[in-house]
């Protein structure tokens, strides 16, 4: 009698689990659906159902697909001074932090950034634009849930289940920025990890897509 009730729990648990409408970007098993842009070294690898940025490895490793409206959600894990990215409707060419968004993932609690950098190169923030709320990522070497939402020109970045980056791309009107950036503009484009020379971790990568 006792195994239905349990039985009904697990299957409810393995339902919310599943991440209704989400389609799941990396197997743990290969690269498939994904390209690598200006590798070097191993580039990434795939170790444990992991997908792995060696230290000697990197580069970026763009979704084969290109995506304009989204949800996100991956899993990282930051070496101490682990520095990555995701870039989102980013073309294949050119830097993506610029041509595309990167939104920043960094140990910026680390002795070598404390201090040294902008506030929109925090964790979160979409890079050298718009800055995130620090404090709410865990420590190198402990997992943390990202979630980046992009919906027409807005941007939402979740931390471990907080907001810490809301912004309308609409907002940025200087020249200069826009210049510099011109990937604000873009609709659409490839999600990738921008892999920076330093150990980071990767699991639970899934989307999907907005109208």
């Amino acid at each position: 009698m006792r195994l239905v009730p349990f039985a009904l729990l697990a299957c409810a648990a393995a339902a919310f689990s599943a991440d209704p409408g989400f389609v799941t970007l990396f197997d743990g098993k290969t690269l498939k659906g994904w390209k690598l842009v200006g590798g070097h070294g191993p580039g990434y690898v795939v170790k444990d159902g992991i997908l792995v940025c060696p230290a000697d490895g990197g580069g970026n490793l763009y979704t084969e697909k290109e995506y304009a409206n989204f949800v996100f959600r991956y899993e990282y894990r930051l070496s101490p001074g682990g520095n990555n990215g995701v870039g989102i409707r980013a073309p294949l060419e050119g830097d993506a932090a610029y041509k595309g968004m990167e939104i920043q993932i960094l140990d910026d609690t680390d002795e070598r950034y404390k201090g040294k950098i902008k506030s929109e190169q925090h964790t979160g923030s979409i890079y050298d634009v718009f800055p995130a709320r620090t404090g709410y990522q865990k420590p190198a070497g402990e997992w943390n849930e990202g979630e980046i939402t992009a919906k027409g020109s807005n941007i939402q970045v979740k931390l471990n289940g907080v907001i810490i980056t809301h912004s309308d791309l609409n907002d940025v009107h200087e020249e200069k920025v826009l210049a510099r950036h011109p990937g604000l503009r873009r609709s659409s484009g490839h999600i990738g990890f921008l892999g920076h020379g330093t150990l980071v971790e990767f699991r639970n990568i899934r989307v999907k897509q907005l109208p």
